[in-house]
């Protein structure tokens, strides 16, 4: 679910080489046309990864994606990872209102050695339509328009259009301390697995202009479209990669 963007870079680097910095994780699908359901509702689930990078040396690791209901609507999305080199915790405190992630408390922490620590932290007003937050120790205050998400939440709504038919996706993601279009559409929806199985997957892209860094995923239509595969391709050939181990899907 990805964070396509966000994980396995974010080991790294705070930089667009996150999945949102892969984890994404991000997640994209088959045409509305051919799915004629309601939009599905939030279900809580874990999943774990394993995490790899390939940039002068190899180095794994694992990660694990988490969305919990507290009640009410209110959900709790983690992500976290954990390798040789870096430790990354990130969570969201989100509301699901008529199909649509409302972020409400967002964190991030990314801390090793090889690396900075690093830290962002974003608080929703939606009242008063303002985000405050500080990232590197700086603070901001950004204007919210209806829509807005946060470096996660974008990972859950992806998810849940995938579920909806929807091929191709764009997101407004505030992100240390600006505002960003993320787009997504999918690439084909007849991939085979990786390991040679025959279950169709969907693969999918996150779309860059001018841009030499390449990010793909894999998701499984069988099994309520978790994301199976994530791979990021760098401009210098650095490879970074997430392969489901685990799945637990709620609901």
């Amino acid at each position: 679910m990805f964070a396509a963007q966000r994980i396995v870079p974010a080991l790294l680097t705070r930089g667009r080489v996150t999945i949102a910095s892969l984890m994404c994780m991000l997640a994209l699908v088959l045409s509305a046309a051919a799915r004629a359901e309601p939009v599905p509702d939030l279900f809580p689930f874990e999943v774990s990864y394993g995490a790899s990078m390939e940039k002068g040396i190899s180095l794994n690791g694992g990660a694990k994606r988490i969305l919990t209901s507290q009640g009410n609507d209110v959900w709790l999305y983690r992500t976290e990872v954990k390798s040789f080199i870096a430790d990354l915790n990130e969570s969201l405190i989100l509301k699901w209102e008529d199909g649509r992630v409302v972020p409400i408390r967002y964190r991030y922490s990314l801390s090793g050695f090889l690396i900075k620590d690093r830290k962002q932290s974003i608080d929703f007003d939606w009242e008063a339509n303002v985000a405050t937050g500080e990232y590197k120790g700086k603070a901001f205050e950004v204007e919210l328009k209806e829509g807005t998400l946060d470096p996660l939440g974008f990972q859950v709504q992806l998810h849940q259009d995938i579920l909806n038919g929807k091929r191709e996706m764009e997101y407004q993601v505030l992100d240390r301390g600006n505002i960003d279009s993320e787009r997504f559409a999918v690439v084909s929806d007849d991939a085979g697995r990786s390991d040679g199985g025959q279950s169709s997957l969907l693969k999918a892209e996150k779309v860059r202009e001018n841009s030499k860094r390449q990010t793909l995923m894999w998701f499984d239509p069988d099994n309520k479209y978790v994301l199976v595969r994530l791979l990021q391709v760098e401009p210098d050939g650095s490879k970074y990669e997430l392969e489901l181990k685990d799945v637990d899907l709620g609901g």
